[in-house]
């Protein structure tokens, strides 16, 4: 039997993803009650690296500990995938001796094509395309707080990049109405908004995109890999920052999320993360929880 991969929200049903995120919400609570759980007793995860990273790291290596488990930091200067060896023979020499292997990286063909070679489950960490992994921390969050997102209109503020796309699968998947607000040559991907059809919406002007929104969300201008853009996209994307103001045109129960780090001063303003309306904190945390229900429905 082939393994399951989780590449992107479209690698489980919409009925699995909420399946994820009930088992999170329960590994949440076991976790502040101290009860152990070692559902992944003897299995190792191994963790790919060519993007750096706090949240991610974090929240896998200690996820698997957590489940009884261990996990084995790789990046390209470790390994011989930094002296060019195929990816498809490193997934193949790899996969024999790992459980479960997660990548955070840039070309997300290439994740695909070591996934294609691999005899175990390979987790998608972000590349340039996508971030599945965030959207099921985004959507535990949304639900701790407010309940089913299902018919709930959310806002997505800034670059259409690789956390936009997964918005707009989690749009799909969990159905719900999206609004893009980007700059003219920053939109998401072709392909994915014509798959949305009318549940998502692009469009030019923040205050549209928020008004009567439940939840706001956006992300850093310049991406990693984007850096000699930055001076560029500022200026570009200087009339679309996140502010209190911006929020105070959603809902009145609208709740603001981050992925991080965020940039005080361009994407949000400077106060916005101490908003009582921003749940980012709870968020990141729930990185921790949601990847560790992943884990578990991959390889149990």
């Amino acid at each position: 039997m082939s393994a399951r991969h989780f590449l992107s929200l479209f690698d489980c049903t919409p009925a699995e993803l909420q399946q994820i995120i009930q088992r999170a919400i329960e590994l949440k609570k076991l976790r502040q009650q101290r009860i152990a759980h070692e559902s992944l007793k003897g299995c190792v995860l191994g963790m790919i690296f060519e993007k750096s990273s706090t949240r991610t790291r974090i929240s896998f290596e200690a996820g698997m500990c957590q489940l009884g488990g261990n996990a084995i930091f790789l990046s390209p200067n470790d390994t011989q995938l930094g002296r060019g060896e195929p990816l498809s023979d490193s997934a193949k020499v790899m996969s024999s001796m790992l459980d479960v292997i997660m990548i955070r990286t840039y070309a997300h063909a290439g994740l695909e094509e070591f996934a294609r070679h691999s005899a175990v489950p390979v987790i998608n960490a972000l590349s340039d395309d996508l971030h599945p992994c965030q959207l099921l921390a985004d959507m535990q969050c949304f639900h701790e707080l407010r309940g089913d997102i299902q018919g709930k209109t959310v806002a997505w503020i800034g670059d259409g990049n690789n956390m936009c796309n997964s918005y707009i699968e989690a749009a799909i998947q969990f159905d719900f109405k999206l609004n893009v607000a980007c700059p003219e040559g920053y939109e998401p991907d072709a392909q994915l908004l014509a798959q949305a059809g009318d549940r998502v919406q692009v469009m030019h002007n923040p205050e549209q995109a928020a008004a009567g929104a439940h939840l706001i969300s956006t992300d850093v201008w310049a991406s990693m890999g984007q850096e000699e853009e930055a001076k560029i996209r500022k200026a570009a994307f200087a009339t679309y920052q996140v502010t209190e103001k911006l929020l105070d045109m959603a809902a009145s129960d609208v709740v603001f999320m981050h992925c991080l780090p965020a940039h005080r001063g361009e994407e949000i303003s400077e106060t916005l993360l101490d908003d009582p309306r921003s749940v980012v904190w709870q968020q990141a945390e729930n990185r921790l929880h949601a990847q560790k229900a992943l884990l578990e429905f991959l390889v149990v």
